[in-house]
């Protein structure tokens, strides 16, 4: 009985992490799983693969947060302060990523703005740009309009609102600093996880469309100025997210705990 009382309290201990690779787990099986619509277009089939495998690691990170077991021990009293979000989320890669999450925000409208529509076929609308190249019309793509966007922004309408509850409740509720801590640092890395990886991938799609041809002028400089930095910035925010969902406690800042705090 003791030994199974302890291996209980073990996997207990552990059950958060257990949680988050099991998030990320079946978000590769579902991403493995996806990718193999064939009656798909490969450009499609990649962003519902990045889409689940983002929408699985944010499941994991919450569910795991829900199986936290805060101590019970001594009640400690806390100072009459507010306890604030931005105090528990990563002091510099919490702005990077928030500014990746509104910079993705605003990429994606321009390109449902910009994108070539086809009254005949609604369902396929927004897959092109089009240009005027040499006196002739032309169109490039893939390009990320609603047909490749709408899953992206549906996945970010349920994610963000549901993290930014979390982050709430881990900064209000009990548990050692440490453990709020960690606990948000996780929330931001998979939610960070879900941004950086979309905006890769368009990204990708509008810097590969602009540069297709000798044509796209300003746009073309502009693929080369802001969205070659940005994809490069959004590979290592897309690394540091997965490192913290994989081990908040890694990347963490073990700074000393200010006054005040609980």
């Amino acid at each position: 009985m003791l030994g199974t009382d302890s291996l209980q309290s073990r996997f207990l201990d552990h059950a958060d992490t257990y949680a988050r690779w099991s998030g990320l787990a079946i978000g590769i099986i579902a991403a493995q799983a996806l990718s193999t619509l064939g009656h798909i277009e490969f450009e499609q089939r990649v962003v519902f693969c990045i889409t689940a495998f983002g929408l699985c690691a944010v499941a994991g990170v919450l569910l795991a947060d829900a199986l936290t077991l805060v101590p019970q021990g001594v009640v400690r009293t806390a100072s009459l302060a507010p306890r604030l979000v931005r105090d528990h989320v990563p002091p510099h890669m919490g702005p990077v990523i928030a500014f990746q999450g509104v910079s993705l925000a605003v990429l994606l409208a321009i390109a449902a703005v910009t994108a070539s529509i086809d009254s005949g076929q609604i369902y396929t609308s927004g897959e092109a740009v089009a240009i005027t190249c040499n006196g002739m019309r032309a169109h490039l793509g893939p390009w990320p309009g609603l047909y490749y966007s709408l899953p992206m922004v549906g996945a970010l309408a349920i994610a963000t609102p549901t993290c930014g509850w979390a982050l709430r409740r881990i900064a209000d509720g009990p548990g050692e600093r440490q453990q709020r801590r960690d606990r948000a640092w996780a929330v931001t890395g998979a939610w960070g996880l879900l941004v950086s990886s979309q905006q890769l991938y368009a990204v990708l799609m509008v810097s590969v469309s602009l540069t297709e041809t000798g044509c796209a002028g300003v746009m073309g400089a502009l693929t080369f100025w802001v969205f070659y930095p940005l994809a490069l910035l959004n590979l290592f925010t897309l690394v540091w997210s997965l490192v913290t969902v994989v081990a908040p406690r890694a990347v963490s800042d073990h700074a000393t705990e200010g006054p005040g705090h609980a």
